[in-house]
């Protein structure tokens, strides 16, 4: 580092005496000091300042300021641009920032403070370019004029997003209350979007519907708290911008799976403008108030600059686009530009974000999108132990946070389903894909068996059940009322000619595609949906519920909405129709009796051993039809569509948060995929003298018309395509 020594007229000179500088009124810092009272306090001169902590941080004195902005041939300096506050257009100030050291520039500017809107300036890439700080804690907005932004020499100040200094330590710029702290089996996650839950809720005032306050509404904690939903995961809520290939065609990223910055909150989210990080901050407080956990959907894979063909400076592309991403041509996310999860920067960036959020916000776990590409530097193949995965597990703040992997990319390379490492848990879409199958009336029942009981063919002996994030429906394809609905896609309105999404979806019309008034086919909809959802939350495994699935949500067969800010995406909270209360209520129902029973969602796997207090009967036996323990040949007939999971609740696998070992009623979980009834009978003892009847798919809530006990070895019969759960009564249960 060339020291240098700063007159009060803000003319640098360099620096010979290899002593810490002394700047005029006492001033003095050496490398790597951090003392905010080292920061000079008088004065309107820059100074050097500190390379650490990047971005804009307020002191009493003044503001530091630090970038990396490294990879340019030639490159001599960065400069800073104060903007007004009233008018971004308008530059108040341009400050040389000499300074260089790790390859990121910096420098101290007295006088400055929270408020101010700021930005850079690399006049060895484009003079003209002004890009916004990659850690702003606040962006004065998220559109841009493509035409400048794309285009070399022309000015972009005042029609690109700008960043703003924030002070985070601020009264109601940050979390306050305690963190849930919810095992992870004891987890159900609802996914959510912030205007998409919140939009049409008629308990929502209107100022508030798609916004953040909107989700700390009460009326919105409420419906979670009866679902009994305790972590509430949110699509991207960093700052995000349309791709340039939306904006060319008047399009936006309605998902927000295009960031613009990692650190500032989407400023469309608040109710009030510009109050969107405290805003953001009181959600935050009102869900953990209740009880309920807050993970972002986060995306560290791409950014929303593109890339080949049509790409804009916004930000890092402009400041160091060799650091942050792989060369053009090399894209594992499908959107024409990824991160490189290998460099310096781009660790640095990924970990300081996730601990900002975590440490101030009191953010609960992250969901990464795509996160093979976290795993693959350079765009190689897929390693578990890459620097990025490793930073983040071994970062003390973050090992403690929820980390849940989408394990796969853009790529066939990436598809990592199992191969993460043991600090993370995973979407299982081999759950997904295979409880779609046996719904549908795919025969077999031998890759089911493992997705019930959570998945160990995937996940053990490195991690526990929980690992499997398990889901038959997500923001990306289609909602439960369209998967039992259409056959095919209806992307029209995406505007790309229904190109778009996935073909292989699993779905099934039901004899009609789309809405229908039949109410044969509506009734069966309805409990192939009920089926499908008792399948999820009755599994070993953290159950993952879509937003709005609950409620009897429609796309209109859209599998791909992440454009669609508008009625195709938002929830509808009409309860007065009766299917949709019905649904509601199976929901709750299902939802309750899961979590009253830690049977149901073990901490570990299961072992068919037998527990200790000497009754000899293993933790979990399967059952064919005729109530006798499957054998190898059932486990292999390829027509089979029955099959009862008999889970022994005396000793449970896991134990209470204080250590305690758990006991549980034993329960007999009984899916029948086939259209017709089916003659069944029930284990007798050891496992059971008695049933009792608990869930019934084949009633619109899920209530079964008889609760009287049914003897253990009885017959019965069995409606087609149902699911039913029994509670086994036995003499040594309670």
């Amino acid at each position: 580092m060339a020291y240098r020594s700063v007159t009060m007229t803000g003319m640098l000179r360099p620096g010979r005496d290899p002593k810490p500088t002394k700047i005029k009124r006492g001033w003095r810092v050496r490398p790597g000091e951090t003392d905010p009272q080292a920061l000079p306090r008088v004065g309107s001169a820059p100074y050097p300042g500190l390379p650490h902590p990047l971005g804009a941080t307020p002191y009493a004195g003044g503001t530091n300021f630090a970038v990396v902005a490294d990879g340019v041939p030639g490159i001599s300096d960065v400069q800073l641009c104060l903007l007004d506050p009233k008018d971004p257009a308008v530059t108040l100030r341009t400050v040389t920032m000499a300074e260089r050291t790790y390859g990121i520039w910096h420098t101290f500017v007295p006088g400055v403070g929270p408020g101010q809107v700021y930005g850079f300036r690399v006049p060895a890439r484009d003079p003209a370019k002004l890009l916004l700080d990659p850690y702003a804690r606040q962006v004065t907005g998220t559109g841009y004029d493509l035409v400048a932004a794309a285009s070399f020499g022309v000015p972009t100040a005042g029609k690109v997003p700008a960043g703003i200094v924030v002070d985070s330590a601020a009264p109601g710029h940050h979390s306050t209350t305690n963190r849930p702290w919810v095992p992870w089996e004891q987890t159900v996650v609802y996914e959510a979007h912030v205007k998409g839950l919140t939009m049409r809720h008629p308990g929502v005032p209107a100022k508030l519907r798609g916004t953040y306050l909107g989700v700390a509404h009460p009326a919105v904690i409420d419906h979670l708290r009866k679902l009994t939903v305790t972590t509430l995961e949110l699509l991207p809520v960093y700052a995000s911008a349309a791709e340039p290939g939306l904006k060319a065609t008047h399009r936006r990223n309605y998902w927000g799976y295009s960031t613009l910055n990692y650190f500032a909150p989407h400023p469309d989210y608040a109710s009030v403008p510009g109050r969107e990080v405290a805003e953001f901050a009181a959600m935050v407080d009102a869900l953990h108030a209740a009880g309920i956990e807050v993970v972002l959907d986060v995306v560290y894979n791409h950014t929303c600059e593109g890339g080949p063909g049509l790409s804009v400076d916004l930000s890092t592309r402009g400041l160091a686009p060799d650091s942050y991403y792989l060369p053009d041509g090399r894209d594992l996310t499908g959107t024409g530009n990824t991160v490189n999860a290998r460099t310096l920067p781009v660790i640095r960036l990924v970990t300081d974000s996730l601990r900002y959020w975590s440490e101030t916000f009191g953010v609960d776990g992250f969901r990464f999108d795509l996160a093979s590409v976290h795993a693959r530097p350079d765009g190689g193949p897929f390693d578990a132990g890459s620097a990025l995965l490793s930073a983040i597990a071994a970062d003390p703040v973050l090992a403690t946070r929820k980390l849940i992997a989408e394990p796969w990319d853009a790529t066939g390379d990436g598809y990592a389903v199992g191969r993460f490492g043991p600090n993370w848990t995973e979407w299982n879409d081999r759950f997904r894909d295979t409880g779609r199958d046996f719904w549908r009336g795919v025969p077999g029942v031998r890759d089911l068996g493992y997705r019930l009981s959570g998945s160990s063919d995937l996940y053990a002996p490195s991690r526990r059940p929980w690992a499997s994030i398990n889901f038959v429906t997500a923001h990306d394809g289609f909602t439960l009322r369209d998967l039992v609905s259409y056959d095919h896609k209806h992307n029209e309105a995406n505007g790309e000619n229904n190109r778009d999404g996935g073909e292989h979806n699993r779905s099934w019309n039901h004899g009609v595609e789309g809405e229908t008034d039949d109410p044969a086919i509506r009734a069966l909809r309805l409990r192939t949906a009920r089926n499908l959802a008792a399948t999820l939350l009755l599994s070993t495994g953290t159950p993952m519920i879509t937003m709005g699935d609950e409620l009897w949500r429609s796309q209109g067969g859209n599998n791909n909405a992440y454009c669609q800010d508008n009625e195709i995406s938002w929830v509808n909270w009409d309860l007065t129709d009766p299917e949709v209360a019905a649904t509601l209520a199976f929901w709750r129902r299902t939802l309750a009796i899961r979590r009253s029973a830690p049977a149901l969602h073990q901490g570990e796997f299961f072992e068919g051993r037998a527990p200790g207090g000497g009754d000899g009967v293993p933790d979990l036996v399967w059952f064919n039809a005729s109530g006798q323990p499957m054998s190898d040949p059932d486990w292999f007939d390829e027509g089979r569509q029955v099959i009862g999971m008999w889970v022994n609740g005396h000793d449970v696998r896991g134990h209470t948060v204080a250590g305690e070992p758990l006991s549980d009623r034993s329960w007999l979980l009984l899916l029948h995929a086939g259209a017709d009834p089916v003659e069944l009978t029930l284990p007798g003892a050891p496992y059971s003298t008695s049933y009792v009847p608990t869930i019934d798919t084949d009633r619109p809530t899920g209530e079964p018309a008889s609760t009287a006990e049914i003897a253990g070895g009885a017959t019965v019969v069995m409606p087609g395509r149902t699911v039913w759960l029994l509670q086994a009564r036995r003499p040594s249960a309670s």
